[in-house]
């Protein structure tokens, strides 16, 4: 069934869960809050809706975290942003956020994407840009994996076409698997209602895809080589995102989803925000930030 293409302008970053993979790290702290080398993880999901044009942002986080992110982030002035926020009781699974997240979507399309995961890529932001100014339908990312069977597998026919979606299959019939970020019209509130748990006891969020593979309106975009994605759940995951930040900054000398740089370089703040950001870090972050902040304010990049 054909969809009218819309443009994706809010966004949900699903920032909940038990951290029990992660004990005892996340004893004390939600694992989005642990550090990927020179930043919170969930500056990397936030950063990844930015690029991707994105100012209307709702953080789904647990009851006893929902805090410690409002207090990061606040409004979301500071990163010229709207920043809304909603507890998840418990972790039913990822379909969960539409439904938690339903008066926030309203009539309109929407991007969900996972706290704890981390994108990087030249020309990955142009992409997420594409798909958020002309949506229709569903569309989800594919990546090339060597251990398809932990994650959600997309099977596609010879036109690049998806065929078929089976969440953690013990045989799966491709090497392509579904990360965590997601565009979908504003139909998913109600295909996540309709959901049961799963034989995991959990709401899938590849029934949610299901649907839309089902009357034909999901899309796939194949992600290249050059893009990196991180799934940072475990310990040795988190420490190998944070030596691949490191690494690429390091030698760049840039720092990769910086969203207070962002916000400037996207023209949601002025080189003079960005500065006044900057003040209280006395950090290399913070210097950076200055930096930036002369580079634009010399400039003709709109501010």
């Amino acid at each position: 069934m054909t969809q009218p293409s819309t443009v994706c302008t809010k966004g949900i970053i699903l920032a909940g869960g038990s951290g029990s993979r992660l004990a005892p790290m996340t004893l004390g702290c939600n694992k989005q809050l642990l550090p990927v080398y020179d930043k919170p993880l969930i500056y990397y999901p936030l950063s990844t809706l930015m690029l991707a044009g994105i100012q209307d942002v709702l953080l789904i986080s647990s009851p006893d975290e929902i805090h410690r992110f409002e207090s990061l982030f606040g409004n979301g002035s500071d990163l010229g942003i709207r920043m809304q926020y909603q507890v998840q009781p418990q972790p039913d699974g990822l379909a969960q956020a539409f439904v938690l997240g339903e008066s926030f979507i309203g009539n309109d399309p929407v991007a969900l994407i996972l706290g704890d995961n981390v994108f990087y890529g030249d020309g990955f932001s142009k992409s997420l840009q594409a798909i958020a100014q002309n949506l229709t339908g569903a569309t989800v990312f594919a990546h090339e994996v060597s251990d398809p069977s932990r994650y959600g597998v997309i099977e596609l026919d010879a036109g690049g076409m998806p065929i078929s979606i089976v969440e953690k299959p013990v045989h799966p019939k491709s090497n392509l698997v579904i990360p965590g970020i997601y565009f979908f019209d504003h139909r998913v509130v109600e295909f996540a209602k309709a959901l049961r748990p799963s034989a995991r006891g959990e709401y899938e969020i590849t029934d949610v895809i299901q649907q839309y593979l089902n009357d034909r309106s999901l899309s796939v975009s194949r992600m290249g080589r050059g893009t990196v994605w991180l799934d940072t759940g475990t310990p040795m995951a988190l420490l190998q995102a944070s030596n691949f930040i490191a690494a690429i900054e390091q030698r760049q000398g840039v720092r990769i989803c910086c969203p207070e740089e962002i916000a400037a370089r996207m023209g949601y703040i002025t080189p003079k925000d960005l500065r006044r950001l900057a003040e209280s870090m006395e950090s290399d972050y913070g210097a950076y930030l200055r930096s930036v902040a002369r580079q634009l304010g010399h400039s003709t990049i709109p501010s």
